[in-house]
């Protein structure tokens, strides 16, 4: 076997095994909360609601994916490179979910007496529906503004997918406005959630910081500690892969950086919020036992 092949089973093996852990990880997550009444929580319902955009945000890429590293012929056709792109941006508004949790969290450390009446199931459903309201938004943005592009010579897309950076680095036309309409667009949505989950963890940290049980503080570090790791993860890779012009596109650089983003960190998130949570490992082994008591 030449050594290229032999690099393409590797990953495809890597990658494949990765995909089952995210399929796995994220339905076991979903069922696991709604099979267990103690979770049916504003938390949980966005962290479901989270663990529902990491399977379906994987699925958009890594099917393809393997089956690119299965076969030489690793083509695509213009409008399923199109569809792929825009599935991939309806589905970015994982940020606004991480901004959702962060204002969940802030109500329930911040004003604990409040929270039955500041997280109302009314409340929950419009900030879900928001996330995908903005998702459709991005979406719109940058089919209108990709769609105005030309390719001259060479139609080879340098990724693993079809990313809009990507894209860009082809187009023989000048993309400075289309960059920068594309900028501001992802720009300040990710501004804005940065914005909401620094300010709630502020006040979330003053909090804590007054709380004089020992215990109690523990609890409430605790509980904000996995939604933070897996904000700094997430954001991390998502400012260095696209906040940044496509003149500076490193293929290799980008690569490794997408490969977290779009394959990585959705299986992640399921392990972070399970393995990190108490409750989330008592709802498992009480589904457990009612599966084997009912045999």
């Amino acid at each position: 076997m030449a050594p290229h092949s032999r690099i393409r089973l590797v990953l495809f093996t890597l990658f494949l095994l990765i995909y089952l852990m995210t399929v796995l990880g994220n339905v076991g997550m979903i069922l696991i909360i709604r099979l267990d009444p103690q979770l049916h929580s504003p938390m949980y319902f966005f962290l479901s609601h989270l663990s529902f955009l990491d399977l379906s945000y994987s699925s958009v890429i890594t099917p393809k994916t393997l089956g690119n590293l299965l076969t030489s012929k690793q083509n695509i056709s213009y409008l399923n490179c199109f569809t792929q792109m825009c599935f991939f941006v309806f589905l970015g508004p994982l940020n606004v979910s991480f901004s959702s949790m962060a204002c969940d969290r802030y109500a329930a450390i911040c004003s604990p007496l409040r929270y039955q009446v500041v997280m109302s199931t009314r409340r929950c459903c419009s900030l879900v529906f928001g996330s995908y309201l903005i998702g459709f938004m991005d979406t719109s943005v940058n089919v209108l503004c990709l769609s105005r592009l030309h390719f001259c010579n060479s139609k080879i897309i340098y990724h693993f997918f079809c990313d809009g950076p990507a894209i860009l680095a082809l187009s023989c036309t000048d993309t400075h406005g289309i960059e920068i309409i594309i900028f501001i667009s992802a720009g300040s949505t990710l501004l804005v959630s940065l914005i909401t989950i620094s300010l709630s963890y502020v006040s979330i940290l003053s909090t804590i910081l007054k709380i004089t049980s020992t215990s109690e503080k523990q609890k409430a570090f605790s509980t904000c500690a996995s939604h933070l790791l897996g904000v700094t993860i997430f954001y991390s890779t998502m400012i260095f892969t696209y906040l940044k012009p496509s003149k500076s596109y490193s293929l290799g650089k980008d690569q490794v950086a997408s490969v977290f983003y779009t394959i990585v960190i959705p299986m992640l998130n399921p392990l972070i919020y399970s393995l990190r949570n108490k409750e989330v490992k008592n709802a498992l082994n009480r589904v457990m036992k009612k599966r084997k008591d009912s045999k």
